[in-house]
């Protein structure tokens, strides 16, 4: 990408996309400190030049390409899509929520210096969201200091729910306490979703299908929860385009309507809250991401491509522009929202 490009970007007059939801598995994982068996530690094992599987309870877990840690690789792949930055995340599985928590916590560091690494070696284009310890309020408030203080990322993904608890309850407000002071991103990502014993098929299930419901529930959480009220400068988006979530709002807006007890609890109306919250374009459908642009407004929808895993948006520039005539609002869809939630622009 030569610099004038690079320039034209930077100014806001290009088209290149900023991805934000796009995933880095480290080349390698240490042993565990001291050498012990813990239950839920991932290891690699190579499967050809460009390849390795992600082992975790000495089970495959996912076949990944280098894609996943080779900056190059992911280079040549953003020039083809027409995406100018990425913003890096753990894959959902390395959060070690349910790994005991001092070994979560070396994983969870371990995923975000690999992160750092990547962002050195990416020529400007590459930023950085961190996994927490989120088990551990104080380790996780912790370690979203080191990364944002001194990895320089610009925020954090954490899980639709933390070993089966919502992301809206308050024990989880001492962090994004934290994250609103530090004026740092939420990118809210699905992880071992609820239901899925009622889901008849086979593995991939989880992804195509339990991924958005849990997502759906998580956004929902943060709107019952009130946790806007509370941390009004909080910005937080959510994957797979919200999950189910735009289809429930109208129900939990007829049900706030109706039942005075959801009115005790929502200060503010459902579908205002919702036009607070940012969504990725992760829906694979042009009529679907016009209904988010609908519910959440032209300022909250963000490119999502879900790279470099093979279940992902490949043409993402394309399909934003199948979905919107008007130019301005593609290039808000684009790069223009994503910068004002990643905050780029007080880099």
């Amino acid at each position: 990408m030569g610099e004038e490009k690079a320039k034209r970007f930077r100014r806001g007059c290009g088209c290149s996309g900023i991805d934000v939801h796009c995933h880095v598995v480290p080349a390698r994982f240490p042993l565990p400190r001291g050498g012990s068996t813990v239950r839920g530690w991932p290891s690699m094992v190579a499967s050809g030049d460009c390849h390795a599987t992600v082992v975790i309870d000495e089970k495959p877990y996912r076949q990944v390409s280098d894609a996943c840690w080779v900056a190059e690789r992911r280079l040549e792949e953003m020039d083809r899509s027409g995406i100018e930055l990425q913003a890096l995340s753990p894959m959902p599985e390395l959060f070690g929520y349910w790994i005991e928590t001092g070994a979560a916590n070396d994983l969870v560091r371990h995923v975000s210096d690999s992160i750092a690494a990547l962002v050195a070696e990416g020529q400007g284009r590459f930023v950085g969201l961190g996994g927490l310890p989120m088990q551990d309020i104080d380790l996780a408030i912790a370690e979203l200091h080191r990364i944002v203080g001194k990895l320089g990322f610009r925020g954090i993904e954490i899980g639709s729910n933390i070993n089966g608890v919502a992301i809206g309850d308050p024990r989880f407000h001492p962090l994004f306490a934290e994250v609103e002071k530090l004026g740092a991103a939420v990118f809210v990502h699905a992880v071992r979703p609820a239901g899925m014993d009622r889901v008849v098929g086979p593995a991939p299930l989880q992804q195509v299908l339990g991924y958005p419901t849990d997502v759906g529930l998580a956004a929902a959480s943060v709107v019952t929860g009130g946790l806007l009220q509370k941390f009004p400068k909080l910005r937080i988006a959510f994957s797979h385009g919200g999950g189910t979530f735009a289809l429930l709002l109208p129900r939990l807006e007829q049900g706030y309507a109706a039942f005075p007890a959801l009115k005790d609890i929502m200060p503010e109306a459902p579908s205002a809250q919702a036009r607070r919250l940012y969504v990725d374009s992760l829906v694979f459908d042009a009529d679907t991401l016009r209904r988010l642009v609908s519910v959440f407004g032209e300022e909250r929808v963000l490119l999502g491509t879900d790279y470099p895993f093979n279940f992902r948006e490949n043409e993402p520039v394309a399909r934003i522009n199948e979905a919107f005539a008007d130019v301005e609002l593609r290039e808000r869809l684009k790069f223009a929202n994503a910068r004002a939630f990643l905050a780029l622009d007080e880099v």
